[in-house]
């Protein structure tokens, strides 16, 4: 049992693979391949693999260079899949806040409710904005998107960005009653853990030193209990796993063979997120590790040409469960996995670690908590 205070206390995660919506496909690290490019026959391939493989959820990112839209995208997948959830990543401030719940209610219901919300607050493509305007509207968002699931009659939000009545609800209620979709979230700048402590389930962090990974969970835990609420805690990671620690190396290696380092610098630049603080940590805890493993297992390599997510477990079977292992006995109980090529890695860790793992879905174990209650200011208390 952890020692910090998590909304799944039994020792069990749930563990989703990644689907390469956004272009995010390679053999060979930024070296493109036609074969692997984001299309969706090629994205609905791995999503349909990884519901045949067991895995409990899927990764649906958001982009705007390469990418599809993940909501359509999602919707066209539900009736395609059995038993996994697909986890939509959405940014907020995009769509008209009640069109979106309705979306979002329409999916869930096509879905029957194995669907999940990561919420996005990075800047609109083609718009930079001030990041305290960005996670104030994202905090409107959330409490509107909560507020039409769960209203019975007609709902009014008059806030700082949004300003509305409806006679009803009817229009926007999903399929999960007992609150809505779990809402996931990631970032590590001071107003983006806020918005995750007032009104997510689920804080994703990327891959770090154990220790650092520690202290924010228990920064993030102490944030949440101050608005009276518990969250879990997930972990996005590659993973690079073989019969031996010396093959899943050389993998690694290969990986990277014929990465030219400038382009991968371009490929990093144009991610709306790539100067980003959870991106200039990542940066950092490569520089000063004097190698590409910043500690055991954990290889930096892909961030020579990725942003976001930025490194690999990497090891043979046994290394790989035990590090993942130690992370939720640290209390992780969420991990979105991925790999290079993406159907190649999502069969070796079905078959090497997934089946020896303690799997549970999320959004099944236990209700949804009740947000933290906020008020909008009336134009008056504005003023």
């Amino acid at each position: 049992m952890p020692d910090i205070p998590i909304r799944t206390t039994d020792r069990v995660c749930e563990v989703a693979w990644f689907s390469a919506l956004c272009g995010d496909d390679y053999e060979f690290l930024g070296v493109p391949d036609g074969t692997l490019r984001s299309n969706f026959q090629h994205c609905g391939d791995i999503v349909r693999l990884a519901d045949r493989l067991g895995y409990q959820n899927i990764l649906l990112p958001s982009g705007w260079i390469v990418g599809q839209d993940a909501l359509t995208f999602a919707a066209a997948m539900a009736p395609q899949t059995t038993q996994i959830n697909q986890l939509v990543a959405l940014r907020m401030g995009e769509v008209w806040p009640p069109m979106l719940a309705r979306a979002i209610a329409t999916v869930d219901h096509m879905a029957q409710g194995r669907f999940c919300i990561n919420i996005i607050s990075s800047d609109m493509p083609g718009l930079k904005e001030d990041g305290a305007l960005r996670y104030a509207r994202s905090s409107e968002i959330i409490q509107i998107l909560q507020g039409l699931w769960q209203a019975d009659g007609p709902f009014e939000w008059q806030g700082e960005h949004y300003q509305f009545r409806l006679p009803n609800t009817e229009a926007a209620k999903p399929y999960q009653q007992n609150g809505g979709p779990l809402l996931y979230f990631g970032g590590i700048s001071p107003p983006a853990q806020d918005l995750c402590a007032k009104h997510c389930d689920v804080f994703l962090m990327w891959p770090e030193t154990e220790d650092r990974i520690a202290e924010t969970m228990r920064t993030l835990s102490a944030q949440a209990a101050a608005y009276g609420r518990t969250i879990d805690f997930g972990f996005r990671s590659h993973v690079i796993v073989r019969e031996t620690e010396a093959e899943a190396r050389a993998a690694a290696d290969r990986l990277i063979s014929r990465l030219d380092l400038a382009k991968g610098a371009e490929i990093k630049a144009r991610s709306m997120d790539a100067q980003s603080e959870g991106v200039r940590r990542q940066d950092e805890l490569r520089a000063r590790s004097g190698s590409l493993y910043i500690e055991d297992h954990l290889w930096s390599g892909i961030g020579l040409a990725r942003s976001g997510c930025a490194s690999a477990i990497v090891g043979d079977p046994d290394q790989v469960l035990a590090k993942l292992n130690r992370y939720i006995d640290l209390g992780m109980r969420a991990f979105i996995l991925s790999g290079y090529p993406h159907l190649d890695e999502c069969d070796l860790f079905a078959r090497y670690v997934l089946p020896r793992l303690p799997t549970c879905r999320l959004n099944e174990r236990q209700q949804r908590l009740v947000p933290h209650p906020v008020t909008p200011l009336t134009t008056a208390e504005r003023k």
